[in-house]
């Protein structure tokens, strides 16, 4: 058995495509692109190549970029106040600070500055909340992206056992609330969980975000299962997931590689978020079940 390999790349580039039709339409209607605010800190070299690649990805599907760049040794006071600027331009509709921050910065103070409804990166504990308790507000790009390649790939997730392998709040504890959205059910999983490849062996979705390289290994994965690597690691062998994927890719029925896989959908699903905010904002409609 060989896995069906899931092409994040095109999808992706379908799904921008889509935005970009949309946001013609938006202009057409509101006379002014949706916007993106990016923040950057300091001069981390992968934050950089980050911010670069969103902005031109911006640009590409006819929105507005508003780059700030300040020193990493900006006072707290400063960013803060930057913040609210943006808050407060009808120009911005969603406004994105690159983390991490330098050490001296309160990252939770930064992040809870946002407005929520600028906040596309769904990071703000009203976001958090609002997905929660199931009402409409943004959720982080990252878990999204992986929904909508799982119901690109499955069709229905409505019943099926998921496991998510990781809690944070960017990825792990999102990811369960979004599967437990769609009927699925759901069991959250870390580093801490008793014989972890007995829980990850029961299910028909496997989520692995824990940002250790490869520490879930093929013999692990119910035959046929679907699998989502959202981890990238570094290694002396170049770019791996956490998931062993030669092993998985043996067993499993579909699995996301590394790289090509999870990435694309981060940037693609932060502009749809922004479109939405713009639509949302101007009171234009937005075809969100089309995105």
């Amino acid at each position: 058995m060989s896995a069906n390999i899931i092409d994040g790349k095109a999808f992706a580039l379908g799904l921008r495509e889509r935005i970009a039709a949309q946001v013609a339409n938006f202009v057409a209607a509101a006379g002014r692109k949706p916007g993106l605010a990016v923040v950057l800190v300091g001069e981390d070299p992968a934050s950089a190549v980050y911010v670069r690649s969103k902005g031109k990805a911006t640009v590409a599907a006819g929105m507005a970029s508003f780059e700030h760049r300040l020193p990493a040794d900006v006072a707290q006071d400063e960013l803060l106040a930057l913040v609210d600027t943006l808050n407060a331009d009808p120009a911005v509709d969603g406004i994105l600070v690159q983390l991490p921050l330098p050490g001296h910065l309160d990252e939770l103070a930064v992040t809870t500055r946002i407005d929520p409804d600028k906040d596309v990166d769904g990071f703000h504990p009203v976001n958090a909340g609002r997905l929660a308790t199931g009402l409409e507000g943004f959720v982080p790009c990252t878990p999204l992206g992986c929904v909508m390649l799982l119901k690109d790939q499955l069709g229905d997730l409505t019943g099926l056992d998921a496991v998510v392998i990781g809690r944070s709040n960017i990825v792990g504890k999102p990811m369960a609330q979004l599967l437990l959205k769609e009927s699925c059910t759901v069991t959250i999983a870390h580093s801490r969980t008793r014989d972890l490849s007995s829980v990850v062996k029961r299910a028909d979705i496997v989520v692995a975000a824990v940002g250790r390289a490869e520490m879930v290994k093929g013999e692990w994965i119910k035959p046929g299962a679907t699998v989502i690597d959202v981890g990238i690691n570094r290694t002396a062998t170049g770019l791996v997931g956490d998931v062993d994927f030669a092993g998985a890719a043996s067993v499993a029925g579909a699995i996301t590689p590394v790289p090509g896989g999870v990435g694309p959908m981060t940037i693609a699903v932060l502009l749809r978020n922004t479109l939405v905010s713009a639509g949302r904002r101007e009171g234009v409609a937005i075809d969100e079940v089309a995105l």
